[in-house]
């Protein structure tokens, strides 16, 4: 199992819309993917499931969020029914927030499409990340609840992936710096930057590499300071950069190789110089000179959608289902169907930039070793 996270300290820049619909293509690829939201906002979690049954599945975890022992101890004669029904990423988390042991059973990913689940978000996600805040300094002198704490993400990955046989896990993240994106970005295999060709996005960019240099101090100073028991909870190797995309930006066909209008093509062409500036050479060594130049997919998914987006949300489907969905409302079917091949035509474009996000986690793998 390989896991990416997908990041960027700049909101807007279509980042939850990217990770679905990469694991939609990762599916439709063949391989066994599992999505986790771990965005407050729960905005991937809404591809997946309308509000009122996401209302209902967050209800009866309120009580575990508030207290799990005590829920626990309510709830003993169905607890391991409960646990191991569909559930959300704060309530995997909960027993090691709170101190408590976990549940005998995983609890079962919502599935979504043939090969496709994921572990739905929650918006009290934050004490989670204040729990890891108040037990960081205690990972240094070895506290294995604080290891723990740190490590229980990349654990429940590890989980999922041997008891449903998942090749890749995907993450989406908020636009934090904080914690528990520390957490999440320093544990995973690898990380994307989705980016709109603007000032905005480089600004982020600088903001990233200059966090990561701090989190992988942190973590070297870890890896000096623990045993190799200890260490073992840790990944053997620091993240490493996969690339950039440029999403959902406005197409200008006579303009520049990448198509787009020419203020935010000559943005776009700064992303590569502000990567080499500020994310270190050893996180992105096992890529190539043209795959830190371009893209990943190239210019496959960089173009805008309109509100065709809008419409896979509305329908909980990737973009190119949408005019085969089989209820879509009235109001709808004229211009859906009047814009199918557009709807259908990209699923080529998701499919490519699936295949070389893949091409480059191979390096990845050859370059560790």
């Amino acid at each position: 199992m390989k896991s990416i996270a997908v990041f960027n300290n700049k909101g807007g820049v279509g980042k939850t819309t990217l990770t679905y619909h990469l694991g939609c293509a990762l599916a439709e690829l063949g391989y066994k993917t599992l999505l986790v939201d771990l965005d407050p906002q729960s905005n991937l979690t809404l591809f997946g499931l309308d509000p009122e049954k996401l209302h209902n599945i967050w209800r009866t975890e309120d009580a575990f969020i508030d207290d799990f022992v005590d829920a626990r101890y309510q709830e003993s004669s169905n607890f391991e029914d409960i646990a191991s029904d569909v559930r959300s990423i704060h309530f995997l988390l909960k027993p090691t927030e709170d101190g408590a042991d976990p549940p005998e059973s995983l609890a079962k990913p919502l599935e979504l499409l043939d090969n496709l689940g994921m572990i739905p978000g929650r918006l009290s996600i934050h004490t989670y990340e204040d729990k890891i805040a108040s037990r960081w300094s205690d990972v240094y002198g070895g506290d294995p609840l604080a290891i723990r704490t740190v490590t229980q993400i990349r654990n429940l990955c590890q989980a999922y992936a041997k008891k449903y046989a998942y090749d890749y896990v995907v993450i989406d993240t908020s636009p934090s710096l904080g914690i528990l994106n520390k957490v999440i970005i320093s544990t995973v295999d690898g990380f994307l930057i989705p980016c709109m060709p603007d000032m905005f996005s480089l600004y982020g960019i600088q903001n990233i590499g200059k966090s990561l240099k701090g989190w992988k101090r942190d973590f070297d100073t870890l890896s000096n300071l623990l045993s190799d028991a200890k260490l073992s909870h840790f990944p053997k190797n620091f993240v490493s950069f996969l690339g950039f995309t440029i999403f959902n930006a406005r197409k200008r066909s006579d303009q520049g190789e990448w198509g787009l209008p020419k203020a935010h093509y000559n943005y776009a062409k700064q992303i590569p110089t502000t990567i080499r500036e500020y994310i270190d050479a050893d996180q992105r060594k096992h890529l190539t000179e043209t795959q830190l130049e371009d893209p990943v997919g190239g210019i496959a998914t960089m173009h805008s959608y309109s509100t065709l987006p809008n419409m896979a949300q509305k329908y909980r489907t990737p973009i190119w289902k949408v005019p085969s969905y089989d209820n879509l409302e009235a109001s709808d079917k004229s211009t859906i169907s009047g814009n199918r091949e557009s709807y259908e035509n990209t699923q080529t474009g998701f499919h490519i930039f699936a295949k070389d996000l893949l091409t480059r986690l191979d390096r990845l793998e050859v370059d560790n070793g």
